[in-house]
C-alpha cells in the first residue's frame, strides 16, 4: 500500500497548467516540520513536491497560496530524470488525491477572498402538517 498523509505549509504559490490533451495539473511545494529538531534546538523541515490533477488541482490553484497550511492525502511516486550535466537524478513526488485547506478564512489575506468552501445557505425548515390519526388501524 502506498499512502501518504502530510500537513505543512505551501512553499510557493501553486502553478496551474494543462497537459497537451487539456487536463488541468497543479504543482506546488509544501514544507512539513519534523517532530524533533536538531541538537541546537533549531527546527527541521522536509520539503515535498505535490501534484494535483483535474478539479482538485484547479481548486488548489484557486484558493491556496504561499504560506497556507494544507493537509495532503495521496501516494508517493518516484521518478528518474537526467539533469543538465547528464547525471541521472531521482525525484520523490506526492500525487494528491485530496487536499484540505487548514488556514482559516481571512487569516493570511486581508482582502478576505480566501474561501475554500462555498458559503452554506440557510434552509428553511418545512412546516409540519397535522393529520387525523383517530382513524382505524388497518392491522
Amino acid at each position: 500500500m502506498n499512502k501518504v498523509f502530510l500537513i505543512g505549509n505551501l512553499t510557493r504559490d501553486p502553478e496551474l497548467s494543462e497537459t497537451q490533451s487539456g487536463i488541468s495539473v497543479c504543482r506546488f511545494g509544501i514544507a512539513v516540520n519534523r517532530r524533533s529538531g536538531s541538537s541546537d534546538g533549531e527546527r527541521k523541515a522536509d520539503f515535498y513536491n505535490v501534484t494535483a490533477w483535474r478539479g482538485l488541482g484547479e481548486t488548489v490553484a484557486r484558493y491556496a497560496k504561499k504560506g497556507n497550511k494544507v493537509a495532503v492525502l495521496g501516494n508517493i511516486e518516484l521518478r528518474t530524470y537526467e539533469d543538465r550535466d547528464g547525471v541521472e537524478r531521482m525525484s520523490v513526488d506526492v500525487i494528491a488525491s485530496d487536499v484540505e485547506f487548514l488556514t482559516p478564512k481571512g487569516a493570511s489575506d486581508d482582502s478576505g477572498d480566501y474561501s475554500p468552501a462555498p458559503a452554506r445557505t440557510e434552509r428553511k425548515k418545512p412546516s409540519l402538517q397535522s393529520f387525523d390519526d383517530d382513524g382505524d388501524i388497518p392491522f
